[in-house]
């Protein structure tokens, strides 16, 4: 049951965010100054790289992977192939990874690890050195996976924890960093600058932590709710099952990440499509979601036992407002045709990496204020 009254009290949800998720993604920007000094530290900015690599893999635990390698072939536009390696095995703790049989010399395998644990990723650092294929890692210093990039002449980048150079928790509640996915993204971005893959110099990182802090600084808790888009989005998508529908490569990457921490975080689920093919792949959904609904005429219904039914709510995401050549009108037209409530998302301009960070940082406020004011019901 989510109290949207909570919303107005900073702290109540001080109180309620036991996890200190609202916290974490506060500190995104910090996370990100401290990961790009750990990056140069260890070497990044002095690379002096032959070429681009032929493809990157992307290997690693829980959705950020994914996320990191859809952000990477958003802001690559295509330059190089961008491929996350899905894991295999009976459990998450016993997850597996195999390189594709075309991995060579060519190729460059990224792995992230908050913890650096993970027996089956130092295992594929062995596959990648059979290989030939060079091997990066952002994970923590002296973790197993670190160790093992070394051993292998890869390179080993550190991650930059809640507490930057504390000592590996392996019992830490990874899921509650909300932090995580920019201190594992940020050295990558450094190291693909280098590449040549993206353009992302380390004035275009500092301003990404800019961007960051802007965004907490409009959407924390101390921001009331009319003026806070965040919480505004979080109230929105109370009871209804989001259609998050993006336009652009970087809205398209935000609107799927949106839709993964919505189910980790706040445990709601979204379907996430872009635009034009979300008209013709959702239409059905929402003229059929009236057929779930119960009869608000209908007399007799029982209005204490009978939920409201399903309730769609569509998500707009879109990297600057409507431009020539725009499916935004035909989206909120077919909203408006089916009845269907929707909420708009565009960030302001700018550079790829402020899009990106405008985009990411509010849905993932979003997504906490979900889970925070959110409570079981009796």
């Amino acid at each position: 049951m989510f109290d949207e009254s909570l919303l107005e009290d900073p702290e109540g949800l001080a109180r309620a965010d036991t996890r200190g998720l609202l916290r974490g993604v506060a500190a995104s920007g910090a996370r990100v100054r401290t990961a790009l000094r750990l990056a140069e530290e260890a070497g990044v900015t002095a690379l002096q790289p032959d070429g681009r690599p032929r493809t990157v893999l992307v290997a690693g635990s829980g959705p950020d992977a994914a996320a990191v390698a859809d952000l990477l072939t958003a802001l690559g536009s295509g330059s190089c192939p961008v491929e996350a390696l899905t894991p295999g095995g009976p459990t998450a703790q016993q997850a597996r990874w195999t390189l594709p049989g075309w991995t060579g010399s060519l190729d460059l395998l990224l792995l992230i690890s908050p913890s650096g644990t993970e027996q089956g990723l130092t295992d594929l650092v062995e596959q990648a050195y059979r290989r030939g294929c060079t091997a990066v890692a952002v994970t923590p210093a002296k973790a197993p996976l670190a160790e093992a990039v070394a051993q292998v002449r890869g390179l080993a980048l550190p991650f930059a924890g809640p507490e930057a150079g504390g000592p590996v928790d392996p019992g830490a509640d990874t899921a509650a960093d909300t932090g995580a996915f920019w201190a594992l993204l940020t050295p990558l971005l450094a190291l693909a600058d280098r590449l040549g893959l993206i353009t992302a110099p380390i004035r275009e990182l500092h301003a990404l932590a800019d961007t960051l802090d802007e965004v907490a600084a409009r959407c924390g808790p101390a921001i009331a709710t009319y003026t806070n888009p965040a919480k505004t989005l979080a109230a929105e998508l109370d009871d209804a099952l989001p259609l998050l529908w993006s336009q652009g490569r970087i809205a398209a990457a935000g609107a799927r990440r949106f839709a993964a921490v919505l189910a980790t975080r706040a445990g709601r689920p979204a379907l996430s499509a872009e635009l034009p093919t979300a008209l013709a792949l959702h239409g059905p959904l929402q003229a059929g979601v009236h057929a779930l609904t119960a009869d608000p005429d209908d007399f007799f219904r029982d209005r204490v036992e009978e939920s409201d039914g399903l309730r769609l709510r569509i998500v707009l995401l879109q990297e600057a407002p409507d431009q020539p050549g725009s499916a935004a009108p035909a989206a909120r037209e077919q909203a408006y045709a089916h009845d269907t409530p929707l909420s708009e998302i565009a960030a302001p301009g700018g550079s790829d990496l402020h899009i990106a960070a405008e985009i990411l940082a509010l849905t993932d406020f979003a997504a906490v204020y979900l889970a925070v004011a959110s409570t079981e019901r009796p």
